[in-house]
């Protein structure tokens, strides 16, 4: 049977108000997972947690909470992220009630990427729940109960659960009412869509997240070239990768070392104004390191330790 007394680095280090570091990888699509095992061990010692994702941009991957447990068994702390498109409510209590047992305690809860997104397009869409009732769910199941207020009978969970944020959402009392209301549903963290505009994310900090007592952690993407900064300005909604940034990318005669050093740039720059970073460099996480060096973040203090270490611990 799976160890779950793994001690929990990523919630430590949120309670100690460190500067947090999380990384994005995807599970994989297909049986073997030794690929995200790579990726996700060229992370070990550099970052605090590695967010799994759940069939984003609705494309059929492994699933989230086996990848989790994949890297949980390796020493790497997930970060397990749960989507309310695919499993209604009665999917998800079970699948967040095997997540505790298997010792996965870190969850985002999302609503999840519309299914015409994706690859699956006739699929049908659950959203039984979105993303603030998953966290109230996820609290009452933190306290024995399930979401009809009746008894957990065989114990409740330890779920460390954090939420999403878009500090560049056009709608600005919209993206306030939001932030809000997740925070009063329990989220304990909160990790950002990719940042380009780091004036919104200071006017985001200061007149929204200030005195809230929950870091937030901006998402730092690697842009692997010009044109791959134009298919996301393209393909994402709500991106807007700046002009002079694709130039930079259009005249490197090494665009990924541009797109390297770019990346480095706005590691430092999020370092003033908020509580970490959520890297994400889709298909190049090895390179996610090479970032934090250039951008003078040092190793995390704590990863993970052996189970007998914890044991001692108590």
């Amino acid at each position: 049977m799976h160890n779950t007394t793994r001690l929990n680095s990523f919630r430590k280090a949120v309670k100690a108000r460190e500067f947090l570091v999380t990384a994005e990888v995807a599970p994989p699509k297909g049986g073997d997972p030794s690929h995200m095992l790579q990726m996700a061990q060229a992370l070990k010692g550099r970052v605090h947690a590695v967010n799994i994702t759940d069939g984003s941009r609705a494309v059929v991957r492994m699933s989230s909470f086996a990848s989790s447990v994949i890297l949980s068994q390796q020493g790497i702390e997930p970060i397990c992220q749960v989507a309310c498109r695919d499993r209604n409510r009665i999917g998800l209590e079970a699948d967040l009630l095997g997540a505790h047992a298997l010792g996965i305690h870190n969850i985002l809860a999302l609503t999840g990427d519309p299914v015409k997104a994706g690859d699956r397009t006739d699929a049908k869409s659950v959203f039984d729940l979105e993303s603030v009732r998953l966290l109230q769910l996820i609290g009452k199941m933190n306290q024995g109960l399930d979401c009809d207020d009746k008894s957990l009978t065989d114990g409740a969970t330890d779920l460390f659960v954090g939420a999403a944020v878009d500090p560049q959402c056009k709608s600005w009392s919209g993206l306030q009412s939001r932030f809000e209301r997740k925070l009063a549903a329990g989220a304990q963290f909160f990790q950002s869509q990719l940042i380009t505009d780091f004036d919104r994310l200071e006017k985001f900090m200061t007149q929204i997240a200030s005195g809230c007592n929950k870091p937030v952690l901006a998402g730092i993407f690697l842009l692997k070239s010009a044109k791959n900064a134009q298919f996301i300005n393209r393909c994402v909604p709500g991106v807007n990768i700046p002009e002079h940034i694709i130039d930079r990318l259009a005249q490197a005669k090494e665009p990924l070392a541009e797109g390297i050093k770019i990346a480095a740039e706005q590691v430092q720059i999020a370092r003033q104004l908020c509580d970490g970073v959520h890297m994400m460099a889709v298909k190049r996480e090895d390179l996610i390191p090479q970032i934090l060096d250039l951008a003078g973040i040092p190793p995390v203090v704590s990863y993970s330790l052996p189970s007998q270490v914890v044991s001692s611990l108590r």
